[in-house]
This record gives structure tokens, sequence and C-alpha cells, in this order.
């Protein structure tokens, strides 16, 4: 723990700030829970009643995804390693573009309130509930490190309580998405949102002018090592390089954005196809912007101590409450700042775990409860949800227990959980929908073996302890930084399995998908191949068709079948609440579902969703 005479404290101001931002957040989810429908249906509770503007919607998907992990994690990578992390910028590009034009319509189209009612749609209800109960562990985990990264941070810097601190933000998020579903989530999020992008505005602002202006910070962070070059070093071991970054950061963002449910369960909710592929576009310069703040602050509490390291101060706490330590340090007789900046980490960190908290209930509620009560009434259902939002909340609680005992940087752990769990996960859904001789089976095997490689490659490189890089000394002058990197260059490349396990994290999305993928259609060949009319319409896109456009139309039909036409099989049809079962008539028709995306002549098809 750190010395409590370095601890700063929080003034009165702060609380009040800090204290305004809890009652907001609750306030929020007060006026969904007793306005409009009053969250009586799951539609309402789960979807926002599909009636969402893009604005609020792409507000909310940065906020769920840019954490507290990121806020911390990121300036403490910028501080410890330089700048190459800021590559993955790169990978926002195609991350984001992908999911607009290729997942999005084929989700929208298809009427779904759960990402995983695709995989019953396409393969089988086993297939379904494999891949529920993967993002369920996965999101589990992830809330731990959500709710313990500022807790902890908070902890080591002004000495709050810790328990305390995980116990109020954990309950008051479970309040407000138990009381006004996926309307609350949204609308919260968009206003910490705002706080958030303030909190570190007003840190860098502050840090610049006390560390002696711009020009000042660029001299020592340059002469400090950490403006890296673009880094073209193919070797996948090696921890960030521009490869690792923009190309196996590309995956990671499918993952996030293409497929996880908390993510597609906001483009669901947006009021037509055409402002959800439009929230995803306007996420990307919000992406890109927090991306900046959070280098740019890491790189002016360089300038800030550079040639002192203070974690000694810190006592035993990792680089990440350095982050903390700098902002209470800057911050520090400016009454009403240091209570923005937690606030600012708090909302993050909010933001994030209400939204898994209300995919969670959805996904168990729409996968793994319905089916079996079809005849449970709207009412049942619409509490069960609240109850299944709640008790997850406390899941999670327990999760963050369990955080504290890993080693790693935040960051990095955020990072290998998404990229060991949601790589496989996004590989079945591609092999699903890219590839239309792949069966059920074959989705199964694949899910199956891409987890567990993730594991022993993730759980392998845990236990050999292999982080990749050294971090960069914490000098300005030039001669020193020189000595180090000569040293660090000498370090014995490791051989065999342990090459493997040092396989950088960045790079687990990626594996794990392709991993999913081959198995997936190995199997799928060798226990016969899906014939083409036996695929629903509307859940195959046609990427190699799009990909081979310079083929003759006979050559394509061989090598990559084609989107099954209409009159080969009944539309799915969707059980009601009440047992009932209806044909799906509220659905686009079939040939704007096989025109997948629009073409340029063509003016964009858009939807207004039923209710």
């Amino acid at each position: 723990m750190m010395d409590p005479s370095n601890q700063k404290h929080f003034t009165v101001v702060d609380y009040v700030i800090f204290a305004v931002l809890l009652a907001a957040s609750l306030g929020i989810g007060l006026y969904y829970a007793l306005s409009g429908g009053r969250q009586r249906t799951t539609q309402e509770f789960l979807l926002a009643d599909r009636n969402m503007h893009c604005l609020p919607v792409s507000l909310s998907l940065i906020a769920s995804f840019q954490s507290a992990v990121a806020i911390i994690g990121v300036p403490a990578e910028i501080y410890t390693h330089g700048t190459q992390y800021w590559f993955i910028g790169c990978a926002y590009i195609l991350g984001l573009l992908i999911p607009a034009h290729v997942f999005i319509p084929v989700f929208y189209r298809l009427q779904l309130s759960s990402a995983y009612q695709y995989l019953e749609l396409r393969f089988s209800k086993a297939v379904r509930i494999f891949g529920t109960l993967t993002f369920i562990f996965q999101t589990v985990i992830y809330m731990g490190l959500c709710i313990y990264t500022p807790a902890f941070a908070l902890n080591a810097v002004t000495g709050f309580e810790l328990w305390g601190i995980v116990l109020a933000t954990g309950l008051v998020c479970t309040l407000y998405t138990t009381m006004g579903g996926l309307k609350a989530v949204i609308w919260t999020d968009v206003f910490q949102t705002v706080v958030m992008f303030a909190g570190q505005l007003a840190v860098i602002v502050v840090g610049i002018q006390q560390t002696g202006g711009v020009s000042e910070v660029w001299r020592k962070v340059w002469e400090g090592n950490r403006i890296s070059g673009l880094d073209l070093n193919p070797d996948p071991t090696e921890r960030h390089t521009f490869w690792t970054l923009g190309v196996g950061g590309i995956f990671l963002m499918l993952s996030l954005y293409g497929v996880n449910q908390a993510q597609v369960q906001r483009y669901l909710s947006a009021r037509t196809e055409k402002e959800a592929v439009r929230s995803c576009y306007m996420v990307f310069p919000s992406l890109q912007l927090a991306l900046a703040l959070s280098c740019v602050m890491g790189l002016v509490m360089f300038a800030r101590y550079c040639g002192e390291d203070h974690s000694d101060k810190l006592g035993a706490s990792t680089r990440d409450a350095m982050v903390i330590y700098f902002v209470m340090d800057m911050l520090q007789g400016l009454p009403g700042l240091p209570g923005l900046f937690v606030a600012c980490l708090f909302s993050a960190a909010l933001s994030t775990i209400s939204s898994a908290f209300n995919s969670l209930a959805t996904v168990t509620m729409e996968d793994l409860i319905k089916p079996h009560f079809p005849a449970m009434t709207e009412t049942r259902a619409t509490l069960l949800s609240k109850a299944l939002a709640m008790s997850y909340g406390l899941l999670c609680l327990a999760m963050a227990y369990l955080t504290h005992l890993m080693g790693d940087s935040v960051l990095q752990v955020a990072l290998k959980i998404f990229g060991m769990v949601g790589g496989p996960v996004l590989g079945v859904f591609c092999l699903g929908m890219f590839f239309p001789w792949a069966n059920s089976t074959g989705g199964l095997a694949g899910l199956g073996a891409g987890l567990a490689v993730a594991f022993w490659v993730g759980v392998g490189s845990i236990v050999t302890r292999h982080s990749g890089t050294r971090p960069l000394p914490l000098y300005c002058n030039t001669t020193t930084v020189i000595q180090m990197a000569v040293t660090n260059v000498t370090l014995s490349p490791s051989s065999g399995l342990r090459r493997f396990y040092s396989l950088s994290y960045m790079w687990y999305s990626a594996f794990n998908c392709f991993t999913v993928i081959l198995v997936g259609l190995i199997i799928s060949f060798l226990t016969g191949p899906m014939k083409e009319e036996d695929v629903t319409p509307g859940t195959f896109y046609p990427l190699l068709g799009k990909m081979l456009f310079f083929l003759p139309e006979h050559k394509k039909k061989l090598c990559c079948g084609e989107t099954p036409s209409p009159q080969r099989r009944q539309p799915p049809q969707h059980k009601e609440s009440n047992g009932l079962v209806v044909p799906q008539d509220n659905g686009p028709s079939h040939d704007e579902m096989e025109s997948f995306l629009p073409d340029t002549h063509k003016p964009f098809v858009e939807h207004e969703t039923a209710v």
C-alpha cells in the first residue's frame, strides 16, 4: 500500500462532483423506469423498443468498450512502452467497416434480439447454447476487471476503502440497469461518455501547463525514446508491432463490434437498419479521439515524471495506479477536478458494466430460458429479465474479487480475455456467414477446438509468464536509453513450445478465429457438408462471391455457392411469447435479403421495425 504521507485526498467539492455523477446515472434509470412504456415488455427492457437514434447509439457503443480499463491501461502502456500501441487506430477502419456492411445487415434483417439466435437459425440449438455460454463466461470475467480497475486505483491513491468502492459501483449500476432497461443504459452511456472526455481533457491541459508547455513535453518524450516509429517486424511473438496491432487488432475489433452481444444489442435497438449502420460509422471518429486522448495523457505523464519512478511510493501496486497518482498530482489544489476525473473513470466503468448486465440478461432470457418456457407471459418474462440483470450484477462483484489475484497489466488482461474467448465466437459466426457448406457438427467442433486452443495458448503464456518485451527505461537523456536498448536486444529468443506460448496477445483473436473456421470446415466436409438449399435464407453472406467478382457467374457458383433463392424454403417461423407460431411478416422481403449490400445505384433499403 501507499505511504499515507503521499496520499492525495479528495476535498468536499470532489466528493460532491463524484456523488452528482452517481446520482445522475441513477436518475436517468429512474426516469426510464417511470416514463414511456415503463419497461413492462421484454422488447422495451432489452431492446429499447427498437426506437433509438444513431447518435446515442454510437456514443453508447464507444462507452461500452471504452471502459476504465482503457482510460487507465492505455496511458500506462504508453508511459511504459512508448507510442507503438497507437497504431491500433489503423485497425479501427476495417474493424468498423466490416461490421457495418456485413454483420449489421444480416442481424438487423433477421429481426433478432440476441446475436446467438443467429447461430440457431444457421446451425442448430446446440451451437446457439454453446455460443451463449461462451459469451456469458467472457463477459462475467471482463466485468470483474472493469469494476476492480477503478476501485483499485482509487484505493491506491486516495485510501478509499477498496471493497466499499467496488460494492458502490456494482450496486448503483445494477440498480439503474434493473430499473430502466436498455434505454437507461444507452442514455447514461451518453452522459458518461461526455464526462469521460471532459475528465481526460482536464488532466491533459493541466498536465501540459505544469510540465512547461507542448514543446517541453515533446522534447522530453523524444529524448526519452517514447515516440515509436513504424515497426514492421513480422515476428508474431513481438508484443506490439504494426502487424500485431494493425492486422491482429482488426480481428479484435470484429469480435467486439461485429458479434459481441453488448454491441449487437445496440445496433438492433436502432430505429432502422440505416441508423444502425450510421451509428457504426459515427463510432470511428470518437474512438480515434478516445485513443488519442489516452495516448497523449501517457506522453504528458512521462514528460512529467521522466527520470523518476514513483512506483516505490505506490508500494507494490502496478503502473496502472501510476496513472491515478499522476492525475491526483496534477490536479491537486484545483478543487473539483480530481473529483471530475474519478467520476470520469467510474462513468467509464459504469457504462461498460451496465451494458454487460443488460446483454447478459438478454442472452440468458432469449437463448437459455424462453425456448424452454414458450408459454411464459410477457410480464413474468420482463420481471425475470430484471432479476437476471440483478443477479449478474452480484456475480460480477464476486469476479472483481478474483481479478485482483491476477498479475498482468490491466489493458493486457482485458485484451487477452477478448482474444481468448471473443476470437472463437467470431470464428463460429464467420463460419456460418461466409461458408454455406459448414454444418452444425462443424460449428460445434470448431467452437470447441477454438476455445481449447485459445486456453492452451492463453494459460500457457500466463504460466510461463511471457509478456513479450521489457518496459522501456524511465530516463530522459539518450545515452542511458541507448545502453538499456543494447542490453534489451541481447535477451535470448525462446524456443519450442515456449515460443508458441509467447505469441503476441494481439494475435489471439485472429489465431483462434482461423482455428475455428479451419476445424469447422474440415469436420463439415467429413460429416457431409450442408446443401445450399438447406441454409436458412438470410443467414448467409456471399463473401467469397463478392471477393471473386471478376470470375464468370458459373465458376463463381462452383466455388462459393450462392444466396439461396426464396422458393426453396419457408422463412423461419418465430414463436410469440404465448406459444403461438406466427410467420414472420414484419421482416424484409426475400429479394431484399438476397441483395445483401445495396449496390451504389440502388437507394438504401430502410425498414421501420414493427413493434
